[in-house]
């Protein structure tokens, strides 16, 4: 391990130490656990966090049931104590790889931006394969991932062309930066095309610089030497933008979060300037317009629409600590029929619900909310994070959508339910 690494580490282990000995043992994080309650492989946030993070040493070698966590981070939510158990469970993670290794599979689906860039030219041939039962057994097999898991389909086409083209408004002095992320950039453009248009709609002009991957789904494997590089390049790209105060404003709660808080507190990232501006102007896009309706400054020129939807809050957005600002900007919208989701987690959890023996895990963590989806029986499910949207879609059959699609036609922007953003595998 570099001396880099290890000095981060130690940071991140003051820090998690930290919090270490504020539990209690109250069980609370066990309670509202969702993957230990779908499978005995994970014994539960306690045990694997707090617990056997007192007898781990630099030596010592972690034990593998922390690898079963999803890093949902439900468990860092509702502790009383505020103690940091996904991430004492996240840089266990990051140990027991770094001793064991990453296996292959885990080292393809972390590179979400090189996958993004080689399929979306290969667009038809990728969704073909991706498609085709017999080659998603061979991929199972070969690569161990799931032959039903949810994956999305490549556009075959990027935002960032469609940014490049586009025509901004007459300009003003309220300007914004939008962080779209991978999800939106290669699977879902027309979404992150929604949301420019609803932010001009708001009278923003709209800066989109050069990006790239937060580094999120490496961080989630326990890939953080790699992670920090794709962090720190993003923030040093995002940077110039928002050092005249622009806030900058995501679709992808899971990626925003990252800049927000995780690459700081897990990754250890606290001494890099350029992340630490970032990481205080970054919104969350219901946030923002909340915010906004709060200040007297959001147009609320919608029309009626006429739907009936299920509205799941995924874990990271949940993370943000905003409460649900999609349900306050619905509850501006005549006619539109809202139920709020029961479920903390749809099982997903990023790359997790991808893997062959994680799979079920992740569908029977989820079950509780695809039960609701068949009780409520809506037309579309609303939710804001894109894996979540994929997960929902392909386990429900429904449409799954970003609430900013359900404002872009409540603003007359586009006619019609028209189904979703998502070019998904359902």
């Amino acid at each position: 391990m570099s001396a880099a690494a290890h000095d981060h580490d130690d940071v991140l282990g003051d820090l998690m130490r930290g919090s270490l000995d504020h539990c209690v043992k109250c069980t609370i994080c066990e309670q509202y656990c969702p993957v230990s309650a779908a499978t005995p492989l994970f014994p539960g946030p306690k045990y694997a966090g707090p617990q056997s993070e007192r007898f781990r040493t630099d030596e010592d070698s972690v034990d593998h049931s922390v690898d079963y966590c999803s890093g949902c981070g439900i468990c860092t939510q509702v502790c009383p104590q505020g103690v940091h158990i996904a991430e004492i469970n996240s840089r266990a993670r990051a140990k027991l790889k770094r001793d064991d290794g990453v296996p292959i599979r885990d080292r393809i689906i972390t590179r979400s931006e090189i996958l993004g860039r080689l399929g979306t030219p290969l667009a038809p041939l990728a969704n073909a394969t991706l498609r085709s039962r017999p080659l998603r057994v061979l991929i199972e097999r070969g690569l161990g991932i799931h032959r039903d898991a949810p994956v999305p389909a490549f556009a075959g086409r990027t935002f960032r062309a469609w940014a490049k083209r586009h025509v901004a408004p007459v300009p003003t002095s309220q300007r914004v930066v939008f962080f779209y992320g991978c999800g939106a950039d290669y699977y879902e453009p027309r979404l992150a095309e929604m949301a420019v248009e609803v932010l001009e709609h708001n009278g923003f002009v709209v800066d989109m610089p050069k990006q790239g991957c937060c580094g999120l789904p490496l961080q989630s494997s326990g890939l953080f030497d790699e992670a920090r590089r794709f962090v720190r390049k993003l923030a040093h790209n995002l940077a110039p933008a928002v050092r005249g105060g622009a806030s900058i404003v995501a679709v992808s709660t899971s990626c925003s979060l990252m800049l927000k808080r995780e690459a700081i507190e897990i990754l250890g990232l606290e001494d890099d300037a350029e992340l630490r501006l970032v990481s205080g102007r970054v919104r969350d896009i219901c946030e923002f317009l909340v915010d906004l309706h709060d200040e007297g400054r959001l147009r609320t020129d919608f029309r009626p629409v006429e739907d009936h939807v299920l509205y799941h809050a995924p874990c990271q957005q949940q993370g943000h600590g905003i409460g649900k600002p999609a349900l306050d900007l619905f509850a501006l919208i005549d006619g539109l029929k809202v139920v709020e989701s029961e479920s903390r987690c749809c099982g997903i959890a990023g790359t997790y619900g991808l893997k062959r023996e994680k799979y079920q895990i992740a569908m029977d963590v989820g079950e509780s909310l695809f039960k609701q989806i068949r009780e409520v029986s809506p037309e579309r499910v609303v939710c804001d994070s894109e894996t979540c949207r994929w997960q929902i879609a392909k386990a429900s059959g429904l449409p799954s959508v970003h609430p900013v699609e359900i404002l872009h036609r409540a603003y007359g922007l586009s006619d019609g339910p028209g189904g979703s953003a998502i070019n998904s595998d359902s």
